[in-house]
């Protein structure tokens, strides 16, 4: 299935039960397309400008979105209507978020400030201002006591979310700070900044619990384990780094990549990593023996995002050479090329359920493929530039 847009779509995401596709895109657009049949459900207008960013609620009831003209918009996703606009950012919105029980959304952007909104009413519960430049990154704590924003001014900071207080300001990183999250209890923060360090926060104390340092060049992307035992890295200097998250010690450092690395994960059950590079190639490894399982060739240029399918068993990859690739984690042969796109695939994602999934595309359309059989479902036509996420 493509979805075939004539703007860039910045951000895509499935629904809790994977029947629905949310986009927002250059065209100030946000639709919901029908995953199924590729149908245009409902396209919601209003915003004025660039939507950044865009999340079902939990429950799939509701959709917020994120803009350049400065809103945050919560929607009804059956009917399409407008629940609630929240103002009050005085610059673009970078980043939404959902609580993890639907009652709240959280929002970070241009303005430097985070602000957490009560979904029902949409009224401002709190205007969190503490950071003194752009607002990268902010999400809820798995209870949604927490959030955690990441910003430009290289500050990490955890705020209370009922009394709006900063909690930690978490201080240490030399440059920007691309990539914040929390760990699967909520304990510890893990940030990745352009200054080359990975660090691991205490997210009751605020105290640097670790720094990793080992990275030779920018850090681009982090992630805990499932169990949260260990954090995943990789970077501008083409490695990828496995370490301990309690010792700190560098487990493993996996070497092999030819280019930067954009993307790392690890798999469901926390036994492999993933990991994709400008070099075209996608890598797995076993994260207790930290060897190589594979090396999955195919690509023809850079590989711009990787996931793990829900059960393990696959691995999907996007690429700038306009295909989405799917293998088996297991032989490392290609199951599926999934051709249609007719520029940069910048987004991969599996179904809640494995059995779709959904890339985005600078070429302006988001696409539905059956994971299985590799058959275009839907082209999804609508936006009006290119979908970025």
């Amino acid at each position: 299935m493509t979805i075939q847009t004539l703007s860039g779509v910045n951000d895509i995401g499935f629904s809790p039960d994977g029947k629905l596709v949310v986009s927002g895109s250059d065209d100030r657009s946000v639709r919901i397309w029908d995953a199924l049949t590729g149908d245009i459900v409902k396209e919601l207008k209003g915003h004025t400008d660039w939507v950044q960013s865009v999340a079902f609620s939990p429950d799939g009831k509701q959709v917020v979105s994120g803009s350049d003209d400065r809103s945050v918009r919560i929607w009804d996703a059956l009917t399409g209507d407008l629940v609630k606009e929240l103002k009050g950012h005085t610059d673009w919105v970078q980043s939404v978020a959902f609580s993890p029980d639907g009652k709240q959304v959280v929002s970070g952007g241009g303005d430097q400030s985070v602000r957490i909104w009560d979904a029902l009413t949409g009224d401002l519960v709190k205007e969190l201002k503490g950071h003194t430049d752009q607002v990268q990154s902010v999400t809820f704590s798995p209870d949604g006591k927490q959030v955690v924003s990441g910003s430009k001014d290289r500050s990490v900071q955890i705020w209370d979310a009922l009394t709006g207080d900063i909690v930690k300001e978490l201080k240490g990183h030399t440059d920007w700070v691309q990539s914040v999250a929390f760990s699967p209890d909520g304990k510890q923060v893990v940030s990745g900044s352009k200054d080359r360090s990975v660090r691991i926060w205490n997210a009751l104390t605020g105290d640097l619990v670790k720094e990793l340092k080992g990275h030779t060049n920018w850090v681009q992307s982090v992630a805990f384990s499932p169990d949260g035992k260990q954090v995943v890295s990789g970077g501008g200097d083409r490695s990828v780094q496995i370490w301990d998250a309690l010792t700190g010690d560098l487990v493993k450092e996996l070497k092999g990549h030819t280019d930067w690395v954009q993307s790392v994960a690890f798999s469901p059950d926390g036994k492999q990593v993933v990991s994709g590079s400008k070099d075209q190639s996608v890598w797995i490894w076993n994260a207790l023996t930290r060897d190589l399982v594979k090396e999955l060739k195919g690509h023809t240029s850079q590989v711009q995002s990787v996931a793990f399918s829900p059960d393990g068993k696959q691995v999907m990859s996007g690429s700038f050479d306009q295909s989405v690739q799917i293998w088996d984690a297991l032989t490392g042969d290609l199951v599926k090329e999934l051709k249609g796109h007719t520029d940069w695939v910048q987004s991969v994602a599996f179904s809640p359920d494995g059995k779709q999934v959904v890339s985005g595309s600078d070429d302006r359309s988001v696409r539905i493929w059956d994971a299985l059989t590799g058959d275009l479902v839907k082209e999804l036509k609508g936006h009006t530039d290119w979908v970025q996420s």
